[in-house]
């Protein structure tokens, strides 16, 4: 059936033509981008980079609001930013692959909690509509639960819910289902530069669907190599893909994988995604430091 479906024949609101609307960023702005998260109350955008300040927030207008988390040793300073991620009680939570933590700040900047505990290389993060973080661990192949009081700057618990993974990166909650999506590096076999792999929980940690870049190529015209994941509010898993220089659809948990391109040009390496309350599509280029945003035409 996905094969079927090959030809963007997933119709459908995600299959709507999407149209650049903003573009905002750029060199010297932003210095290569990692990370970019929204926040659904304020539609403030949150972009991790390698800036003297490594965290910049856009408003939804995209005007830069503010600048935040010093390159430096102390204790809330970021060394080397990974990824973001945005909390619905309106905290910026980063992983520092410098000192191996996870910070938290709230919108003025201001360092809130720092989690160092245990972690190898933490590398990507989500938020649940509960303010939970979901985290994962790339060096010790495991997702991380993190719950946490971040008005008082208090940890409450971190539990690993996941082990042997591979390299794992890219991770994406669904807000509805809370399904969660793990984006997988594997080891390269050969000259190649590694592949990856799409793995799919449901809310329980069940695995209920897994897919390498070889198994996607056979379905689908090219070799996918998949960086960043996200959600729509529909409950479908978006990725971003950079060697097609795309990203695609991959539908919902129970229906993956379908192939359905939605931005197949004007990217040149998207590494990040999210989705706004206004369901706008938030594309991560590092390869022009830029942050797209795309609405429905």
């Amino acid at each position: 059936s996905a094969a079927g479906q090959r030809g963007g024949g997933a119709a459908g609101p995600a299959a709507a033509g999407l149209g650049l609307r903003l573009s905002l960023g750029g060199w010297g702005s932003l210095v290569n981008p990692t990370g970019v998260a929204a926040c659904r109350r304020s539609g403030r955008l949150a972009v991790a980079h390698d800036g003297k300040k490594r965290i910049h927030i856009f408003g939804p207008s995209g005007s830069c609001l503010q600048r935040f988390g010093e390159r430096g040793d102390a204790g809330n300073d970021i060394k080397y930013p990974l990824d973001v991620t945005v909390t619905s009680d309106g905290h910026v939570v980063v992983t520092d692959g410098g000192d191996s933590s996870v910070k938290a700040f709230d919108f003025e900047g201001t360092g809130v909690l720092a989690v160092r505990e245990g972690f190898c290389l933490p590398w990507g993060l989500d938020a649940t509509p509960e303010s939970e973080v979901i985290l994962t661990d790339s060096e010790a192949g495991a997702l991380y639960r993190l719950t946490a009081d971040f008005k008082k700057g208090k940890l409450k618990k971190c539990q690993m819910i996941r082990s042997q993974l591979i390299s794992p990166r890219g991770v994406a909650v669904s807000q509805t289902s809370g399904a969660i999506v793990v984006i997988e590096h594997l080891k390269a076999q050969g000259p190649n530069n590694g592949s990856t792999r799409v793995k799919i929980f449901s809310a329980e940690m069940d695995l209920i669907g897994q897919m390498d870049s070889f198994g996607l190529n056979l379905l689908f015209p090219s070799k996918i190599h998949t960086t960043a994941v996200a959600f729509d509010k529909e409950g479908r898993i978006i990725v971003t893909d950079v060697c097609s220089q795309a990203v695609i659809c991959l539908g919902k948990p129970e229906e993956f994988p379908i192939f359905n391109p939605l931005i197949s040009h004007g990217l040149s390496y998207p590494v990040g995604l999210t989705y706004m309350a206004n369901n706008s599509l938030v594309v991560l280029d590092s390869g022009d430091h830029s942050v797209k945003i795309y609405s429905s035409t």
